[in-house]
């Protein structure tokens, strides 16, 4: 029987989430089969994991219909289920956006599809250069005090955005409590801005991507073809990794293989536990196409890397890490 599944307290709220969450962006709904997505929920549970991300726009909103059927039956509340709002889920002019007119049909639309009465943690996905903050954060508000939403977050924003909105929130009176950015290895972008001033307001991240689409996995090898079936060969994902998938940024992270084998853990094990090493993670976010990558991926939590370690990563990976927190930015205002 493997060891209980460590748990961290949302920022500075009440909330505890796993260590390890269970995301279902491109996977869930087009890239794997229905039938492999509810084998993968249903090993995340039994693993440990009770906390599961979506959002409405992943799969066209498939995703959330997906995860809702393969949490069904479920003890609600044994589970953290986390959506989100802001990319478009329809052809009109407000499909989109944070306004108080979306959010509020599109918690009606996740809460709908992911067959429950409320949602644990609800986000904005992005940032919303059209709408008066006041307006997004008083319709959260709304929806946290009728009971359809218990904590809300954020995606992508910058440390001022998230300033901002924390400022907001405390006045409103309503748990401003997560961020979910990028974070790995190999993109650092939140260290430098994001993180301190989570830290001040008492936000935690949720992150995603800790394997870098699964380059830190290395069984994407410098001058050869991606691995047949894998997330490069996907045309969404494909588009995501182009950056990484460079024969200097493959060739440091082979690297690592000695790292990992040292520490007793697989390559995205390693990848894994170390976004968990920064004390204002709350949870690292892995995705699945089949049961066995997460049971591997779950034996990160828990893990403890010495800065011996964590010094040696730094230097194999040296200059192909990105770290400008000028990455972190949100779609402009609509011509």
């Amino acid at each position: 029987m493997r060891e209980p599944m460590n748990h961290r307290h949302l920022g500075q709220s009440g909330l505890l989430v796993s260590e390890i969450s269970y995301g279902n962006w491109i996977t869930h709904g087009s890239q794997v089969e229905k039938d492999a997505a509810l084998a993968c929920v249903k090993t995340a549970i039994a693993e440990g994991i009770t906390t599961f991300d979506t959002a409405d726009v992943y799969a066209a909103t498939r995703a959330e219909e997906v995860l809702g059927e393969a949490l069904a039956g479920e003890r609600r509340q044994g589970l953290e289920i986390c959506t989100k709002v802001y990319w478009p889920t329809g052809p009109g002019p407000n499909d989109r956006g944070l306004s108080r007119k979306h959010i509020v049909e599109s918690i009606h639309g996740s809460l709908r599809r992911l067959r429950t009465d409320y949602v644990d943690l609800y986000q904005a996905h992005r940032y919303d250069v059209e709408t008066p903050l006041e307006e997004t954060m008083s319709a959260f508000a709304d929806l946290v005090r009728q009971g359809k939403v218990l904590y809300i977050g954020v995606s992508e924003w910058t440390a001022e955005q998230i300033a901002q909105g924390a400022a907001l929130a405390r006045e409103l009176k309503v748990p401003f409590v997560s961020n979910q950015p990028q974070y790995s290895m190999l993109w650092r972008v939140i260290e430098a801005e994001v993180v301190p001033a989570s830290e001040k307001v008492g936000v935690g991240q949720i992150v995603w991507s800790p394997i870098a689409q699964g380059v830190l996995s290395g069984k994407y090898l410098p001058g050869q073809p991606p691995p047949a079936g894998s997330r490069a060969t996907d045309e969404m994902g494909s588009r995501f990794m182009a950056r990484l998938l460079t024969d200097d940024v493959l060739t440091r992270v082979q690297k690592l293989k000695p790292i990992a084998e040292e520490v007793g853990l697989s390559m995205a094990q390693l990848a894994v536990a170390w976004v968990l090493q920064n004390p204002n993670v709350s949870s690292a976010i892995v995705g699945a196409s089949r049961p066995e990558q997460v049971r591997d991926n779950v034996k990160a939590a828990g893990v403890k890397l010495d800065a011996a370690i964590l010094k040696r990563i730094d230097e194999v990976l040296g200059e192909v890490v990105v770290r400008d927190p000028k990455h972190t930015v949100s779609p402009p205002k609509r011509p």
